[in-house]
């Protein structure tokens, strides 16, 4: 079978957040997880800048932008499917230095990336609305021009960076519309109603991020609520380093049960390549 080319793949993202169901996209930590989650059967997957992050014994942005391309290029390289990335606020303030990181992004095979309103201050923790919108009008501009549907999701960190203001999140996710965003994301969410009432008032895709405890609900009530994309974002990589730290505790105590309930050598080897 022939390796599907990155335009098709860009053509084939594209086309999941048209279907009759949201679909889920799947965040892999390495090239590792990203083979075992495509042997799943997962329709696309994207990076995580936390997983990432935290499989170099770092926190989530302390990333550099070299550092994240080369990672999103080992998860293309490791999978057939279309990939996407998480690329924080593009690794640089000036709106023209976010749309570079698009066209670098584009370089590495990926179909898609996330730029966010997040400036990495903890004191003014999001980029005013204005200057935020030129950061996504210049990202989108990037994005079209690299010859194939790359697709630019526009990402609000309002409610995971302590402004809980659904009318501000609204208020900056249609003018991320405008500005020409493909998808639209807002963390966080509280509560269904805020994610319906999110879904309702732009006509882009929305993508749901699962991951924060008590918030993150079922496929289906997402659906109702208009939904068209589910990112995992960290949760597989705590969900892996939680398995890590229950064997290693075990270990420490003296037994070793972990041994007969972990997935055996030959079938993990099996999702791995040569």
């Amino acid at each position: 079978m022939t390796e599907p080319t990155q335009a098709e793949k860009a053509d084939r993202f594209r086309a999941l957040h048209q279907g009759p169901e949201p679909f889920i996209i799947a965040n892999p930590f390495d090239a590792g997880s990203a083979r075992i989650l495509a042997g799943m059967g997962f329709q696309a997957l994207a990076t995580s800048s936390g997983g990432f992050a935290g499989t170099m014994g770092r926190r989530d942005g302390r990333v550099s932008r070299d550092e994240a391309l080369d990672h999103a290029r080992a998860v293309v390289g490791a999978v057939d499917l279309p990939v996407s990335a998480d690329l924080e606020n593009g690794f640089g303030h000036e709106p023209a230095f976010a749309a570079e990181t698009v066209q670098l992004a584009a370089g590495t095979g990926l179909v898609g990336c996330s730029i966010e309103d997040a400036t990495g201050d903890s004191d003014n923790p999001l980029y005013d609305i204005d200057t935020a919108t030129a950061r996504v009008a210049a990202s989108v501009e990037a994005a079209r021009s690299v010859g194939f549907n790359f697709t630019l999701t526009a990402r609000t960190e309002s409610f995971i960076r302590g402004i809980s203001d659904l009318d501000n999140v609204i208020a900056r996710l249609r003018a991320y519309e405008a500005a020409g965003a493909d998808v639209l994301m807002a963390p966080g969410l509280p509560t269904l109603d805020a994610v319906k009432a999110v879904c309702s008032a732009v006509s882009k895709p929305v993508n749901f991020m699962v991951g924060v405890p008590g918030k993150s609900f079922p496929v289906a009530d997402l659906a109702a609520a208009g939904v068209r994309r589910i990112s995992l974002a960290t949760s597989l990589y705590r969900a892996a380093m939680s398995g890590l730290l229950a064997a290693a505790t075990e270990a420490k105590e003296g037994t070793f049960g972990f041994v007969d309930t972990s997935i055996p050598t030959p079938e993990l080897s099996g999702y791995m390549r040569g």
